[in-house]
């Protein structure tokens, strides 16, 4: 018969190590949010994180730290110290009085070594240690005095450790219950061992940190925590979603590509809620069989033949046409075929596409959650393109003041460019065109995602800035610029969709302008409804069914 003994956890089991995916997950929350690889790390070290898929949060330093304030204090508001040496006050002045009494017997009242007892016995002493001391090689008349000096003194240090304790912190007690000598030195190395753990958490060191400490002092969430916390960095590396020392720490490409798929599944979690985008595409690309689905030829259908349900149709038409003595027998070889026997597969018709993402990088995009949500997308359409249509060509083009194209191991860490107000989204136009004009197709799109209108272009090779004219005013020659390049794309037949975080109305302006020339469609909307119209617009465009 098997027997099983329950402890209480003490930080150091299997079952509580930390999830490298998990860690992952809540790290991408943050990168999400402009922060680097190593400051996405302390922030979750410093606030703590959720675990998905599991009711428990861990917690982090700020919370733990305040789990052991509030430890500190409930002692504080308990105890009462200014009474903690008296024991060892009275003991000291019995075994003086004795020895006094023993020295007046030895040496007489006259003596010399009386009076030198005497003198030290009534010198002015800061603290009860000093008091000691003083008595240290003195050679003691009564010797169970004597042996009763040599316990205090055996008790010196942690006395003057207590005393400066009492200096530092005793005035901070203000509770109803009066501490004896032993309880008070018990509180300091409480206290003492909070510190510890305290600057342990601060200091990051984790190591240090003892489990039993985390046990006595931390809930049972927090003991944890600091097992998880301390595992944090490891588990990423060793799971190969890091690279790099500490301070110059790096995503793998296992790691990215990982957090395109949690993009990807955020969006489809916010299709699956029924939230709108599609349209229809305008023509039909190259035609992939469906072997799962089949139905009758028709005049004009390629003859993409299901070969089985074919036969199977033939020779099911020559049984029901047998004479009636030989039904039951097999048809015999060869098999004549009919036009109605013949069956073809469903077919998808797919087109080879490039997509540039064009991504609003300027100051006003960290308002709302807007930049967040539109790196999720733009992560999560990488994601999908490489694991379901890997013949497509995607791009993702950044423009703020400047434009430039985010390469996939910059797109995680990308942030919104600070203290950058101006919107150049002339220069975007112009980098997409040249990626697209290096990448063909038949059917190239621009999907921008923008809060505002442009207030930066280029004008005969030199760069310029233009604020708005007045409150809600536009900036009439970056929108001028803008538009031209909107007209040569529209002459290369590449569709623009715009995705507008904003509804202000220069901005809704500009967008209808722009649309009108393109004839491409535009879209008001918010963060958390993003992913959903632009991953069912990326995918209406991309793939018809043809029955």
């Amino acid at each position: 018969m098997k027997r099983w003994r329950y402890s209480r956890w003490d930080g150091a089991q299997p079952e509580f190590s930390l999830d490298a995916e998990q860690a992952l997950d809540a790290l991408s929350e943050l990168l999400m949010e402009g922060l680097g690889v190593d400051e996405a790390l302390e922030w979750l070290r410093q606030s703590g994180f959720e675990l998905a898929g599991m009711d428990f949060r861990v917690m982090g330093v700020e919370e733990l730290l305040r789990e052991l304030q509030q430890q500190a204090r409930e002692l504080l508001g308990r105890y009462d110290l200014r009474g903690a040496a008296s024991d060892l006050a009275q003991r000291l002045e019995a075994l003086l009085q004795r020895e006094e009494h023993a020295q007046r017997e030895v040496h007489g009242l006259e003596s010399e070594a009386l009076g030198r007892f005497l003198a030290r016995r009534h010198g002015e002493y800061s603290n009860l240690s000093d008091a000691i001391e003083a008595f240290r090689g003195h050679d003691f008349a009564d010797a169970e005095a004597g042996r009763e000096f040599r316990e205090l003194l055996g008790e010196l240090e942690r006395l003057r450790a207590l005393e400066e304790f009492l200096r530092e912190r005793g005035g901070d007690f203000h509770g109803g219950e009066a501490a004896d000598y032993e309880t008070a030195q018990q509180l300091r190395e409480q206290f003492e061992q909070l510190e510890r753990l305290a600057r342990g958490l601060r200091e990051g060191d984790f190591e240090s940190l003892s489990p039993e400490a985390l046990r006595e002092w931390l809930s049972e969430q927090g003991a944890q925590s600091v097992i998880l916390l301390r595992g944090l960095g490891d588990a990423l590396r060793d799971a190969g979603y890091l690279r790099g020392e500490e301070g110059a720490q790096q995503l793998t490409p296992r790691a990215i590509r990982r957090i395109g798929a949690r993009a990807l599944a955020a969006v489809y979690a916010n299709l699956r809620a029924g939230r709108p985008g599609g349209h229809d595409t305008r023509g039909r690309g190259v035609a992939l069989p469906r072997p799962d689905e089949t139905r009758p030829w028709q005049f004009g259908d390629a003859l993409e033949l299901h070969i089985v349900r074919t036969l199977l149709n033939g020779v099911l038409r020559r049984a029901q046409s047998a004479a009636p003595g030989r039904a039951g027998r097999a048809p015999a070889a060869p098999l004549a075929l009919e036009r109605a026997d013949l069956e073809v597969c469903e077919s998808d018709f797919n087109t080879q596409t490039t997509t540039v993402l064009l991504l609003d990088m300027s100051w006003s995009m960290s308002w709302a959650g807007r930049f967040p949500a539109a790196k999720r997308v733009a992560l999560a359409l990488d994601h999908l393109i490489r694991s379901r249509y890997p013949r497509d060509d995607f791009f993702v083009v950044g423009f703020s003041t400047r434009a430039r194209e985010l390469n996939i191991r910059q797109l995680p860490l990308a942030s919104w460019d600070m203290g950058d107000p101006f919107t150049n989204l002339q220069e975007g136009l112009l980098l997409a065109e040249r990626l697209i004009a290096r990448y063909p197709s038949p059917s190239p799109q621009l999907l921008l995602i923008t809060d505002g209108q442009p207030t930066a272009y280029f004008s005969g090779g030199q760069l310029r800035v233009e604020w708005p004219s007045g409150f809600g005013g536009v900036s009439p020659r970056a929108v001028a610029e803008t538009l031209r390049s909107v007209r040569r794309l529209t002459r290369r037949g590449i569709t623009i969709n715009t995705f507008m975080l904003d509804d202000s109305p220069e901005l809704v302006g500009f967008v209808e302008r722009m649309t009108e020339i393109n004839r491409g469609r535009a879209f008001f909307t918010s963060p958390g409804q993003l992913g959903s119209f632009l991953t069912l617009d990326y995918l209406s465009r991309r793939r018809a069914s043809f029955r």
